[in-house]
C-alpha cells in the first residue's frame, strides 16, 4: 500500500513537471547543448585544433643518431654520432646539440673523424639573416593552421546561430498553432452549447426543428476546422523537436498541455552598435581570417624572392685521453660560417604571389558586398519590427471589438432578437479577427527574431555560454 502510495504520488509530480509551461528559453538552451548540426560544428572544431597540434610537430625535438663500422678492410674503424636539433620559434635557423665518438683505426686523410678516448661534444646554431628570417615555410603553416581554429570556431557560432534562428521559428510556429486551436475549440464550444438552447426550443414549440439542424451542420464544419488544427499542432510540435531534446540529445515531442498563452516576446536591444555588430558577425569574421591567411600567403611567397644568407655558429671539445693512433685534442674549437644562395628564376614565387593578390581583391568584394547586404537587411528588418508592432496593435483591437460585438449579438439571439445566420457570421468573424491577431502576433515576433539573428544577438538566441 505505502509503495502505491509512493508511485502514484511520484506519478502525480511527473505529471505536473510534464505540464509545465514550454518556454523559448527551455527549447534555445536544448538545442544550443544537442543539436546535431552544432555538434558536428564542435566537432570539426576540435579537427582544426588537432590538425594545430600537428602543425606545431614542425618544431618538435628531433633526434638523430648514426653509426658506422668497417668490419672488413686494412682501416676498421668505427663512429658512433648522436645529435639533437629544434627550429627556432622566432627564426628560420636551428639550435643543435651533438656527441661523437670514434673507435679502432683510421686512415691519416680521415683524421677529422678521430675523437679522443671520450669523445667529443659540440653545440651550435644556425641563424637566418635573409631568407626565412621574418617568415618561414614552418611558421607561415602554423600561423594559418591557427587561423583555421579560429575559421573553424566562427563557422561553429555561424551554425549555432541559424540553429537558434530556426529554433525560434519551430517554436513561435508551434505556440501560433496551440492559439490557432484554442479559437478554433472555443468556436467550437458557442455551436455545442448553442446546439441544447435550440433543441429545447425546439422541443418547447418556441423555434423550427430546422434551426437545430442547420446547428448541427455548423458544428460539424467547425468540428473539421477543429480536426485541421488539430493536425497543425501535431505536425508543429513534431518539428520543434528537432530542438527540443532530452539529456540523451533524443528528440522529444512538446504536449498541448505545455502551451504558453502568448507568443514569446523579443527584445531588441537599444545600445547595440549595428556597425559593431556586423563587423562582429562569424561569416565577416571569416572573411577577415581568410584574408589574413591570404596575407600570411603572401608573405610566404615574398620570402621565396630573399637570397638566403645564413649565420652558422659552433663550438666543440674533445673529452678524454688521445684517441687511436695518437690523436690528441685538448683546446676547444669555434667554427663561425656564412652560406649564401640566390634564386636567378623566380616563377613559382612571383605565380604565387599574382594568386595571392586576385584571392585578397576577391575576398575583400565579397566582404564589401556581404556588409552592404546586411545593412539593408538590418533596415528592412527594423523596417518589419515597426511595422508589425503597429499591425500587432491593430489585430488586438479589431479582435477585442469583434468579440464584443458576437457577445452582444449572442445575447440579442437568446432574447430573440437576432437570428441564426447573423449570430454566426458575428462568431465566425469574431474567431477571423483572433486567427489575424495570431498571424500579426506571429510576424511581430518573427522579425524581431530574424533581427536578432542578423545583429548576432546572443542573448536572445541563447547563447551566451557559446
Amino acid at each position: 500500500m505505502m509503495r502505491w502510495m509512493i508511485g502514484a504520488g511520484l506519478l502525480a509530480i511527473s505529471s505536473v513537471v510534464q505540464a509545465q509551461e514550454l518556454t523559448l528559453k527551455e527549447v534555445l538552451t536544448s538545442s544550443a547543448s544537442y543539436a546535431p548540426q552544432i555538434l558536428e560544428a564542435v566537432a570539426r572544431q576540435k579537427q582544426a585544433d588537432a590538425r594545430m597540434l600537428s602543425t606545431q610537430g614542425l618544431f618538435d625535438l628531433v633526434f638523430d643518431g648514426d653509426t658506422q663500422w668497417k668490419p672488413m678492410g686494412y682501416y676498421n674503424g668505427a663512429t658512433l654520432e648522436a645529435k639533437a636539433s629544434r627550429p627556432m620559434a622566432n627564426n628560420g635557423g636551428n639550435v643543435y646539440a651533438g656527441y661523437r665518438l670514434s673507435m679502432g683505426p683510421f686512415p691519416s686523410y680521415d683524421g677529422k673523424s678521430i675523437t679522443n678516448q671520450l669523445g667529443e661534444v659540440k653545440v651550435g646554431a644556425v641563424f637566418s639573416l635573409l631568407r626565412d628570417r621574418l617568415i618561414d615555410d614552418r611558421r607561415g603553416r602554423v600561423q594559418i593552421a591557427g587561423l583555421d581554429t579560429d575559421l573553424a570556431e566562427l563557422e561553429r557560432d555561424m551554425v549555432a546561430v541559424g540553429v537558434q534562428r530556426r529554433a525560434i521559428d519551430a517554436y513561435q510556429q508551434w505556440v501560433a498553432a496551440g492559439r490557432r486551436l484554442k479559437i478554433y475549440r472555443d468556436l467550437l464550444a458557442l455551436a455545442s452549447e448553442r446546439q441544447a438552447s435550440i433543441e429545447k426550443q425546439v422541443a418547447a414549440g418556441a423555434r423550427q426543428a430546422m434551426l437545430a439542424v442547420e446547428n448541427r451542420q455548423n458544428i460539424v464544419r467547425r468540428q473539421s476546422l477543429l480536426v485541421r488544427a488539430e493536425q497543425d499542432l501535431a505536425l508543429q510540435a513534431n518539428a520543434l523537436s528537432l530542438f527540443l531534446r532530452n539529456a540523451e540529445g533524443e528528440p522529444v515531442v512538446p504536449t498541448a498541455d505545455r502551451l504558453p498563452d502568448s507568443l514569446p516576446k523579443l527584445q531588441s536591444r537599444a545600445t547595440l552598435d549595428e556597425a559593431q555588430a556586423i563587423a562582429d558577425r562569424p561569416d565577416v569574421q571569416m572573411l577577415v581570417t581568410r584574408l589574413a591567411q591570404a596575407s600570411l600567403r603572401g608573405a610566404m611567397a615574398q620570402n621565396e624572392l630573399r637570397p638566403r644568407l645564413d649565420l652558422r655558429v659552433e663550438a666543440s671539445k674533445d673529452i678524454g685521453e688521445g684517441g687511436y693512433m695518437g690523436y690528441v685534442r685538448r683546446p676547444a674549437e669555434a667554427i663561425i660560417g656564412l652560406r649564401f644562395t640566390v634564386p636567378l628564376e623566380q616563377r613559382q614565387a612571383k605565380g604565387k604571389l599574382a594568386e595571392v593578390a586576385a584571392e585578397t581583391d576577391a575576398l575583400v568584394q565579397r566582404r564589401r558586398l556581404l556588409e552592404q547586404q546586411l545593412g539593408v537587411e538590418i533596415a528592412n528588418l527594423k523596417t518589419q519590427v515597426t511595422g508589425s508592432d503597429k499591425l500587432a496593435q491593430l489585430a488586438a483591437d479589431e479582435a477585442a471589438l469583434s468579440a464584443r460585438m458576437a457577445e452582444a449579438e449572442r445575447r440579442r439571439f437568446s432574447l430573440g432578437a437576432s437570428d441564426f445566420l447573423l449570430v454566426n457570421l458575428r462568431e465566425e468573424a469574431a474567431a477571423d479577427a483572433r486567427l489575424r491577431q495570431v498571424d500579426a502576433d506571429y510576424r511581430q515576433s518573427s522579425a524581431k527574431a530574424e533581427l536578432a539573428a542578423t545583429l548576432v544577438d546572443r542573448s536572445q538566441l541563447g547563447l551566451e555560454s557559446q
